[in-house]
């Protein structure tokens, strides 16, 4: 597989998206420990595929404080947001409960994992129990102070906060909608204004009410810009998010549908970042975006299959070329030494027994090498079957966890080259103008790097 960073002319990539503050990338998974803490291998594939810069998403207090540590352990490479997902927007409510690796108390050692976030209808939260006005207050200007007095070459971004109609069993929305307006206001209160990093889920109109009341008509107050990230709504939600000005983050989840690609396919590349949100929105066999990989290895398989052979035959042309060269090389000897011989030997039997000498050393000399054995292929019952789309690094159960690999279920930022790939073939574009474009997009709005 080729790496990114040799579909692009620049020796740079930034990728937003990435949940790396989520114990699972230490080797914890629901509060207990599966294997070492192997962060550092996952920034180490990052970088192995091109990509040099990664955006890690707060979604909370802790998670934000978290994801500030591991940009001070790994400078100019992790670069961080800090937001309150609508998912964890419950510390607002008069009865709040624990949610993500959100608590009352803040404690820092909690070690929780980030659920996914799947969807269940069936268990809404009610409105009705309002919001803790109070607490809110509170809530918004310990937000404040995080993002005031974070050093500002970590922290680039205000989010992960939005609206998520799709998930109301972990928050209601009327909750949602008092942390996201209260958020916006924090956002535009700011000088100098963070670009944003948004969250809608199945809530469009009133995610785009909400910043059209923060920011203006044309968000016109919005100095930075902003990303809707893991973008799964419809082409004309789309559009009207790239009207005003906002860029629609791509990832696993936008692919999932014959109807997210055709969304996929009318978003403009000047406005699409790409992401992963690793550990999750992995892109599977079941997806309909899982053809443009299958259709890109079927490419590059002919593609090296050719310049195999072109090589090959430039080689075979070549030994024949030296093959006839060393005959012509091999007579001209043999003519000089003939002539040799006969102006050494007097005329007679001599003469004519060096001649004959001679002729049977020419006719040993031209004869032909014999062609070397090709080994025989061996048979395919010998032959391990070769995955449609195989991954780059080795993939293992968290169980049998071993250095270098990447654990089987737990998306990581290397997958980024996926995305891109996908894009290209639903767009029917290169891969270089896939990534060339996500990496303008991504550092006009959070740069520069």
């Amino acid at each position: 597989m080729v790496p990114l960073s040799q579909h692009t002319s620049r020796d740079t990539s930034m990728w937003i998206g990435i949940n790396l503050a989520d114990p699972i990338f230490r080797g914890r998974y629901h509060g207990k420990s599966r294997h070492p803490d192997d962060l550092q291998g996952v920034i180490d594939r990052a970088k192995e595929v091109g990509c040099t810069k990664l955006l890690v998403t707060g979604s909370s207090f802790k998670s934000s404080r978290d994801a500030l540590k591991i940009a001070s352990k790994f400078p100019n490479v992790v670069f961080t947001t800090a937001g309150i997902h609508p998912c964890s927007s419950s510390i607002f409510s008069p009865s709040h409960h624990k949610h993500h690796d959100e608590s009352q108390s803040e404690d820092e050692s909690a070690d929780q994992h980030t659920p996914a976030c799947g969807p269940d209808p069936t268990k809404p939260i009610l409105d009705g129990e309002g919001v803790d006005h109070a607490r809110s207050e509170v809530i918004i200007s310990d937000l404040k102070d995080l993002i005031t007095t974070a050093p500002k070459n970590s922290l680039i971004a205000f989010g992960e906060f939005g609206l998520d109609y799709d998930r109301l069993h972990y928050c209601s929305k009327e909750v949602q909608l008092h942390s996201f307006a209260a958020q916006l206001r924090l956002a535009a209160s700011l000088s100098p204004q963070l670009p944003l990093f948004l969250h809608s889920r199945a809530a469009h109109g009133d995610f785009v009410r909400l910043l059209k009341d923060a920011f203006g008509p044309r968000l016109e107050k919005l100095q930075k810009g902003g990303v809707v990230h893991s973008f799964t709504g419809t082409i004309e939600e789309a559009k009207e998010l790239m009207d005003l000005g906002l860029y629609i983050g791509i990832n696993g989840c936008s692919f999932k549908t014959v109807e997210n690609c055709e969304v996929v396919k009318q978003i403009d590349l000047s406005k699409m970042m790409l992401e992963t949100d690793g550990p999750w929105c992995e892109v599977r066999p079941t997806h309909e975006g899982w053809k443009y990989l299958v259709q890109f290895e079927e490419a590059r398989r002919k593609e090296e299959e050719e310049k195999k052979r072109l090589e090959e035959e430039k080689k075979r042309l070549e030994e024949e070329e030296r093959q006839k060269q060393d005959k012509i090389e091999a007579e001209r000897k043999a003519q000089e030494e003939l002539e040799k011989k006969a102006a050494e030997l007097e005329l007679g039997d001599g003469v004519e027994g060096g001649k004959a000498g001679e002729e049977g050393e020419k006719k040993r000399q031209r004869q032909p090498k014999k062609p070397k054995q090709q080994q025989q292929p061996q048979g395919k019952k010998n032959q391990k079957k070769e995955s449609e789309v195989p991954d780059r690094f080795k993939v293992v159960k968290k169980e049998k966890w071993e250095e270098g690999a990447m654990v089987k279920g737990r998306n990581e930022p290397c997958t980024i080259e996926r995305i891109a790939r996908i894009v290209a073939g639903i767009k029917g574009v290169g891969v270089e103008e896939v990534c060339e474009a996500a990496w303008e997009n991504t550092a006009k709005v959070f740069g520069p790097f």
